[in-house]
This record gives structure tokens, sequence and C-alpha cells, in this order.
């Protein structure tokens, strides 16, 4: 018997493609004319990485790609090898490159789980030509490979696999006598065969993982010639839902980013949707309340200000509540934030003092706004000409309170949305009054020097 088909050896392992032609999914690079089908015409393949979630293809194509270039395939894990390894590795492809021209295709699974010094000691063989490395990872390589490595290889994006594209492979799994279930008269209904390929995000490696344990379900203790895998067997074995997410990877980046993005575009649904799944996924909640306090500051301010006040009381909750109680809070306040008005006139005022500080330096502050406790200080003019705004009737008074070289530069400017929308009319009303009044003083400082 092959060992494929050995008991011990999952479905999964079995099923295992061996050729271009029986790989399912990833058209956009197997596909005819595309990336990988010229380089195998070629017969030369570079140095990959394969980036892509989990059960999508990377160790099949790595090997497939392998034995269409008749390279000495070797595979290397990245949790379980170290240094020492690659070392090995390396003289075994030295000696081999000096009896043979045969390439040496050396096989990274994980290698994001690899540390910088790791990492390094590819970085002379790849570039020498002597080993021609196919990396594999679920982490978006920008993060987790190293530059002059990445800079080496040719990054390859792999996709979740369609659902369709899963059922080929159960129904393949299901009818081969060889290395699937075949010969067991197992069948699938379709309600079952659906549930297979549509719950388990695109994993195939899972999906044939699930089929197995259903058809172990069905067929224990059935003593009938066929059998039925039904929805409820198949409900069974996958038990809950596992969802991707990576609390420290790219997965939490995008979810977070989605989060703050349809936040800002007004849409709670969204925006409730996506703390749902961080949440689900097992984020931090009070990550997720952090990055709503910071929104309720950046894109919203003072169009509304209730929104930092509630954005700050649903982490309080959360704080009291815990999980799942205070999770509910958590939803309360993105619909809040979604559903208030937008402005990042606050943020974009920040932006643009911290360029200007940057730019202009330290510059003193007028006389007349500074403090003078001394008599020394009252004497070299400190406080000198300052305006109390109390004293005068509406609480405006005409005097620059930015260092001079900055006279007149405006650094908040309110949208016409929300709070904003009044706080914009008040400022347009002063400044109008602040003007006239400037040109008053002006005027009366002219006729006492005449």
């Amino acid at each position: 018997m092959n060992n494929r088909t050995h008991t011990s050896v999952p479905l999964a392992e079995r099923m295992r493609p061996t050729t271009l032609a029986d790989f399912i999914g990833q058209e956009h690079l197997i596909g005819r004319g595309r990336l990988l089908s010229e380089l195998i015409d070629q017969g030369k393949i570079p140095s990959l990485l394969l980036w892509g979630p989990p059960g999508s293809g990377k160790t099949t194509m790595a090997t497939i790609l392998a034995h269409s270039i008749q390279a000495d395939f070797i595979f290397f894990s990245a949790v379980l090898s170290g240094v020492k390894e690659i070392r090995k590795i390396v003289q075994k492809a030295e000696d081999k490159q000096a009896t043979t021209d045969s390439p040496t295709l050396l096989f990274v699974d994980e290698i994001h789980r690899f540390n910088k010094s790791q990492q390094d000691a590819f970085l002379p063989h790849v570039e020498s030509g002597l080993l021609t490395l196919i990396g594999a990872t679920t982490e978006n390589p920008s993060f987790q490979v190293i530059a002059p490595l990445l800079s080496r290889c040719q990054v390859l994006l792999l996709k979740p696999l369609d659902p369709e594209d899963i059922k080929i492979l159960l129904l393949r799994a299901l009818a081969d006598d060889n290395q699937g279930l075949g010969g067991q008269g197992l069948e699938v209904d379709e309600q079952a065969l659906t549930m297979l390929a549509g719950g388990v995000d695109g994993d195939c490696r899972r999906a044939l993982n699930c089929l197995e344990t259903s058809a172990m379900l069905a067929l224990q203790g059935s003593d009938q010639q066929s059998c039925t895998i039904t929805a409820q067997l198949v409900r069974e074995a996958m038990q809950e839902r596992t969802l991707q997410y990576d609390q420290a990877g790219e997965e939490h980046y995008n979810l977070i980013s989605a989060l703050h993005k349809s936040l800002r575009d007004s849409d709670p649904d969204g925006a409730c949707y996506w703390l749902g799944r961080m949440l689900a996924g097992g984020e931090d909640p009070l990550y997720i309340a952090r990055r709503l306090i910071r929104f309720a500051s950046e894109d919203i301010g003072i169009a509304d200000p209730r929104a930092l006040e509630v954005a700050i009381s649903c982490r309080q909750a959360y704080h009291m509540l815990g999980s799942p109680e205070g999770e509910l809070a958590l939803h309360q306040a993105a619909a809040y934030l979604a559903t208030a008005p937008k402005s990042n006139a606050l943020y974009m005022m920040e932006k643009t003092i911290k360029k200007e500080i940057k730019r202009s330096g330290t510059l003193p502050v007028p006389l007349h706004l500074r403090n003078a406790p001394t008599k020394l200080m009252k004497n070299i003019g400190y406080g000198k000409n300052y305006r109390y705004a109390h004293d005068s009737r509406d609480g405006l008074v005409a005097q620059e309170h930015l260092p001079e070289k900055l006279s007149g530069k405006i650094f908040y400017r309110p949208t016409d949305r929300g709070y904003e929308a009044v706080i914009l009319d008040r400022l347009t009303k002063w400044r109008k009054i602040l003007k006239q009044r400037a040109q008053e003083q002006k005027n009366a400082e002219q006729k006492n020097t005449a």
C-alpha cells in the first residue's frame, strides 16, 4: 500500500495534487498564459515568496514547481529548524553543484517565523543562485521578511479558494478509490456539501479534514452498503467556526482599518460588523475602545463634542462589565460615532501646528501675553498693554496671541457640519468684530502719535 493511503495519513495530505493539471484554484497564477505556467514552460523558477491564508495551496504549489524543473526539493520548517540546519543544506547544495547541474530548491514553510539572523543566513546563497528559495507565509511579507531577502524574491499572492473550487476537491476525494474515500459507499447531500465548502473560509485543508471526520461519523455503526453524509453530521464535525485573525499581523491592521473607514464614512452597519469580527477573532476589547476614543477626536472633533464623551464612557463601561456584557457598549459607541457629523478640522489643525513648530522653531511669547510676577519683569515690559477680555462688553479684545512672525495665521478651520457650523458662524462674526476694533485701535494710536 502506498504510504500516502495509509490510514494514519490525513485525507488532505493523501489528496495533495502532484501536477499543475490537478491543482484547483489560483487561476490568476497557474492559468494559461499566467506567470507560473510560463515559468514552468521555460523550465526556470526564480526565488519566490508564496503569501496566502491557510489551506490555499502554498506547499502543494512549491512541490509541483520543484518537480517541474527536476530540482532537488528540500522541505524546511521554520518552526522546527534553525541556522545550523541551513548550513547543512548549503553544504549539501554546494556538493551537489560540484557534481551535477541539478538545482536545489529550498522550500521554507512559515518563513515569517525566522528571526532576522536566520533570514540573513539565506541571503548570499539565494543571491549567488546556489539555492532557489520558495518561502511560504500566512503573514504579510512586508512586515515579516527582511528587506534584503524580500528584494531577492518575487511575492505571489494566493487567495482563499472559492466554495465552488472546494466542492470540486471534496467530490474528487469522495470518488477517489486509491487516495480518497472512494469504495466505501459514501454519498454527500447537497446541503452538507454546501456547508463544507462555504464554512471553512477558503481553507481546502480544513474542508478535507472536516469531510474525513464527517465520513467517519457517517460510517460509524452503519451496516448498510451505502450511507450519506448529511448536514447534521457536517455540523457535528465542524463544531464552532474559527475565524481567521491575527492580533499582531496583517489581518489585525486590515480589520481595524475597515472599522475606522466605515466609521468615517458614516456607515454604522459596516462599523459594527467589523467591530464584531474583531471581537469574534479574539481582539482585546480595550484596544478597540482606545481606537474609538482616537476616532472621536480625529474624525469628529467639535462637530459633535459628545462623541469623545461617548467613546470614553464605552471604555469605562467595558472595564466595569467585561465580556460579553460590556461588548454591547462598544457597539453602542461605534453606532454613535458612525452616525455623528464628521470633521477632521482638529486633526488637520494639530498637523499644521506641528509642521509650523518644526519650521519656525521656538518663537518667543509676545511680551503682552507673559506673566509678570516680579517688578523686574514689569519693568522690562512683561504683561504691558495686555487687555483683559472680561473688561470688554462682549468679552472680545483685539490683541495678537501668536508670536510676531506668525501674526494673523489661522490654524483651526471648522467645517459647516454639526456643532462646528455653530463655531464657524461664531468665529466669522468674532473675526469681523475684532478686525474692526483692531483698525479702530490703530487709528487711535496714529492720532495720538500725531
